[in-house]
């Protein structure tokens, strides 16, 4: 089945056109492929011209779209509702709509393109894809918080966990880099990109993940705190020092790298200010792998043992000393020391031995294989 991939972020539309086998788990083909800028401000996106773009330019490049026989869409929160892919109708969007709270930054962007790709392409059906839907095997002691019941019972406080699309498919490519079935894998996925999480994952399924209840908790990221002393936000509250939208707001696009450096929370252009003497960017990049891997290290303890650390998305796959930065940290945890060397392919960077411990894998982020797949399952059943 040709499916046209939508994968909208806080900061891109990425779309992808894939020729999924309707059955099996051969690798999709990829036909075309297109991003389109949103901006430096996603709440502001224009969803439709957006879509129009990334279609026109499949169009210039002598696609036909005619050949396309459905759209897949990647949704960050899929909530207590939405664990398999579904096809969406009015309703499905109305309780998306009732999801963007717990994902500002991303929900609404994915929801407005779907609407927007909908009335572009009325005639196909719509799939969405959940990025929440791998976490759902968590088991009860790592899903829950320790706050009161009625918080969770009755207000639905508990871990989702994100970047699932992407854990799934760097558990499927590492037992392709392994020799091994997934199934028989004890992994660590490091997703670091714009947003970044860990997740321990045994026999296929999660059973640990830094990311909580919002995309906000667990490491250090571009613009977002991570895990911060809840404390502080009630004395800030408290002291009426930010109203609740303005700390909402800084959490979300103020904080991590870019809080720390003042400048970017972009690790390419930290690493240059770093190299000429920025002792800020120096001090954000520290801190982004201490975080790093104190996730990663907390994430072990999940496994019964360790067979491989993946790192994958924007920082795990292109940002070579920051990757060998993180696992040197590792030593206390069995890990030995990685090149930072960067060749831009999956590989194992370092096989597993005895003296240093689990393998190194590097990854490229395919959300959109995983996204295509299950949009194709969920038409099918």
């Amino acid at each position: 089945m040709r499916v046209l991939i939508l994968n909208a972020g806080s900061s891109s539309l990425k779309t992808s056109v894939l020729d999924v086998p309707r059955t099996g788990r051969r690798m999709p083909a990829m036909v075309a492929s297109a991003n389109v800028d949103w901006g430096s401000d996603a709440t502001r996106i224009d969803a439709s011209g957006g879509v129009v773009k990334a279609i026109k330019q499949f169009e210039t490049d002598g696609l036909d779209l005619s050949t396309v026989e459905s759209v897949a869409h990647r949704v960050v929160h899929g909530g207590p509702s939405f664990v398999d892919a579904v096809v969406v109708d009015d309703a499905v969007l109305r309780q998306l709509d009732e999801l963007a709270p717990l994902a500002p930054l991303h929900n609404p962007v994915a929801v407005a393109t779907i609407r927007a790709a909908r009335q572009v392409l009325p005639g196909l059906p719509h799939v969405a894809v959940f990025d929440t839907g791998f976490h759902a095997t968590l088991p009860e002691s790592a899903r829950r918080y320790p706050v009161p019941h009625r918080w969770t019972k009755d207000w639905g406080v508990r871990r989702y966990g994100f970047h699932g699309l992407s854990v799934e498919w760097s558990v499927e490519r590492a037992g392709q880099l392994l020799g091994r079935r997934p199934a028989s894998l004890a992994l660590v996925v490091a997703h670091l990109g714009s947003g970044c999480s860990v997740t321990a994952v045994l026999r296929g399924r999660s059973v640990m993940t830094s990311m909580g209840m919002t995309p906000l908790e667990g490491l250090m990221m571009g613009t977002r705190a991570g895990s911060i002393d809840p404390g502080i936000l009630l004395k800030l509250l408290r002291e009426d020092r930010l109203a609740l939208p303005e700390l909402a707001t800084e959490l979300d696009h103020a904080s991590g790298l870019l809080g720390v450096s003042r400048k970017t929370g972009e690790v390419r252009d930290l690493l240059d200010l770093a190299a000429g003497g920025d002792g800020r960017a120096r001090l954000a990049l520290e801190m982004f792998v201490d975080r790093a891997a104190g996730g990663i290290a907390a994430a072990v303890t999940a496994l019964p043992r360790l067979d491989a650390i993946v790192f994958t998305a924007g920082i795990g796959e292109h940002a070579g000393s920051i990757r060998a930065a993180i696992v040197k940290r590792l030593a206390a945890v069995g890990v030995g020391p990685i090149s930072p060397a960067e060749n831009g392919r999956d590989r194992m960077i370092r096989a597993a031995s005895a003296s240093k411990g689990a393998a190194i894998l590097r990854v490229e982020a395919r959300e959109d294989v995983v996204a295509g797949r299950h949009a194709v399952r969920a038409l099918r059943d």
